[in-house]
């Protein structure tokens, strides 16, 4: 069997999409290859593809259990035998998946890092034959990338081990130049293929907010995505209850998910997401990696990530089907602060040295400016985006809140010179609340203790929400008046000194309008009852509503309202294994659309 027939008979495509046939090649030439690709980019073809024309067994090492059970029921629905060892089975079930694999019975086998290194599995990869060790979300082996896991380390001593080395390969969606060199050096890849596809996604419209007040911009936001299904990110399991409890008493169709639910709890959650009998989720990022639902159109982040990567990964879950999709970031100050807190109070992890836990402490605090520093440019959101994973956009994206908004510039010099100007009298000892505390005109314990209600500059922003101040000092940290010392007190720099008594005029730009949501050129109609037909199959097999077709599918059926068998297997996603299971259904559907004339 050749690549092109792999890809229609299991797949339902007729040729690749961008970057994935030299990367199947490379795999199936034999040679150790990194794949950087954005998410929904098709990057697990790559590998799944390679492992049905080679002989034996794939191992595919995935970091979360919802990832391997949703890769795993898709290539399922496909034909494709295959199977996930983790920690959800019970000891039974594990021994019964061993058995079937020295049988022969799988073609995949996905299993978390943890587990690699255990007697049981070594004992198992001692009787297969592997030709492929595939590692998804490789960015989790570098202490630079977002979702370290210190386990992943185990993966080429692993890969020593077997007896004879297989193609090792590894895929991920973000990753800068540095993650990729730590990729291809700690898991020993030899001489590999590296391929790094475009990081943008020309689909995806980006836009970062400062609201008054984030509920507020939050239902604007929900009421203009009505009826899609979206993810809204928070940053403590906290924060997602309260705002899934204000959201659910107002009857929008909203479930949550954290790590500290239950995990019956959590997985029911989650399939009622996945299954859109839910059309939006509140989550931490515990939700996330690798979630495999193709039709989210939006996400929303209530707060700030603590770095680009794990935002664009996040954001990038919107819009995996090629459909258009909005990425939304409310920020404000509060949002700093708390990422400090998780920089300043990290987990617990003795896999790591005082020396290792520093230095990891240095490199999040540096992707936490990066990250800062996207939320307040005034430039294209896209283009910085792209710089910060190596890439250059030419001229501005128009699709970015940045580029598409309607800007206008206020002159916040006044407002600088009263900051800049307290800081000076409070003798660069004090941090951001303090400051802020002491222009709002505030008499905290602190405050009268140390007299600073006699200064001239108590209370001179009193009239300003005590947010709108910290919006002011956080972009004069911004653009350089102010920096601060290892204790966070806020200091004087040299930009500050025109400002306070040459009269340099400080301008700060601030968008007025934005983009709206424009509807896709499909049958909508017809889109509503395909997705009633799906969610009742998904339903009565108990898979995943998008493992039946995926929204994309769907749209093109609405678009294309096949009318043959033939023409159905021409709908990109419609495989042979699922015109045999779900087509006659969908035929008969769209027909009975076309006869009632709509």
């Amino acid at each position: 069997m050749d690549k092109f027939t792999a890809l229609e008979r299991f797949f339902g495509y007729k040729t690749f999409r961008e970057g994935q046939e030299e990367l199947i090649d490379s795999i199936l030439s034999g040679r150790d290859t990194l794949g950087v690709m954005p998410t929904g980019g098709g990057k697990s073809i790559c590998f799944q593809l390679p492992a049905l024309i080679f002989p034996g067994v794939t191992i595919v090492v995935s970091p979360l259990i919802s990832l391997m059970k949703d890769q795993v029921t898709a290539l399922l629905q496909n034909g494709i035998p295959a199977v996930f060892i983790n920690r959800s089975m019970t000891d039974e079930a594990i021994r019964c998946a061993y058995r079937a694999a020295v049988r022969g019975e799988y073609k995949l086998i996905y299993v978390a890092p943890e587990r690699i290194l255990s007697k049981s599995f070594t004992d198992l990869c001692s009787m297969l034959e592997i030709s492929i060790v595939c590692v998804d979300e490789a960015h989790c082996v570098s202490q630079w990338g977002h979702d370290f896991r210190p386990s992943y380390l185990d993966i080429a001593q692993f890969v020593e081990k077997l007896e004879k080395r297989p193609v090792v390969c590894a895929f991920t969606a973000t990753a800068t130049v540095r993650v990729r060199k730590d990729i291809e050096r700690l898991l020993q890849l030899r001489k590999p293929f590296v391929s790094v596809l475009g990081f943008d996604r020309p689909n995806l419209y980006f836009e970062v907010v400062k609201p008054k007040n984030k509920l507020v911009a939050l239902r604007r936001y929900l009421d203009l995505f009505s009826g899609k299904s979206g993810i809204v990110y928070c940053s403590s399991r906290k924060k997602t209850d309260e705002v899934f409890d204000i959201l659910s008493a107002e009857v929008y169709s909203v479930t949550k998910y954290h790590a500290g639910l239950y995990r019956r709890t959590r997985k029911m959650n989650q399939e009622l997401f996945t299954n859109d009998e839910k059309k939006i989720v509140v989550a931490t990022n515990a939700f996330g990696m690798g979630i495999d639902k193709s039709d989210v159109s939006f996400v929303i982040h209530y707060n700030m990530p603590g770095d680009l990567e794990s935002y664009y990964q996040e954001a990038g879950r919107a819009g995996r089907d090629g459909s258009e999709a909005y990425c939304i970031l409310l920020y404000g100050h509060e949002d700093i602060q708390i990422q400090r807190y998780f920089i300043d109070h990290p987990e617990e992890n003795e896999e790591l040295s005082r020396f290792e836990a520093e230095r990891l402490r240095k490199q999040r605090l540096e992707r936490l400016g990066a990250m800062i520093d996207y939320c307040e440019t005034e430039g294209c959101l896209r283009a910085y985006m792209l710089r910060y994973f190596g890439e250059k956009l030419k001229g501005r994206c128009k699709n970015c809140s940045r580029c598409n908004g309607e800007i206008r510039s206020v002159d916040i010099t006044l407002e600088a010179q009263k900051i800049l100007s307290c800081v000076a009298r409070m003798k660069e000892c004090e941090g951001i609340d303090v400051v802020a505390g002491v222009l709002k005109g505030e008499k905290t314990q602190h405050i009268t203790e140390c007299g600073y209600e006699k200064l001239s500059t108590f209370g001179l922003l009193s009239s300003d929400a005590k947010s709108v101040i910290y919006d002011l000092i956080t972009y004069l940290l911004f653009c350089g008046c102010l920096c601060e010392d290892e204790n966070k007190a806020l200091h004087l720099t040299q930009k500050a000194h025109p400002v306070l008594f040459s009269s340099r005029h400080i301008r700060r730009r601030e968008e007025v309008r934005k983009r709206s949501s424009d509807a896709a050129p499909v049958d909508e109609r017809l889109l509503l009852r395909l997705r009633s037909l799906q969610k009742l199959i998904a339903k009565r097999e108990s898979v995943p509503a998008f493992t039946v077709f995926t929204d994309a599918t769907l749209r093109s059926m609405a678009a294309l309202k096949p009318k043959t068998q033939g023409e159905m297997l021409a709908v990109p996603g419609v495989t042979a294994n699922k015109m045999k299971k779900y087509g006659a259904a969908f035929l008969r559907l769209i027909g009975e659309n076309i006869e009632n004339g709509a």
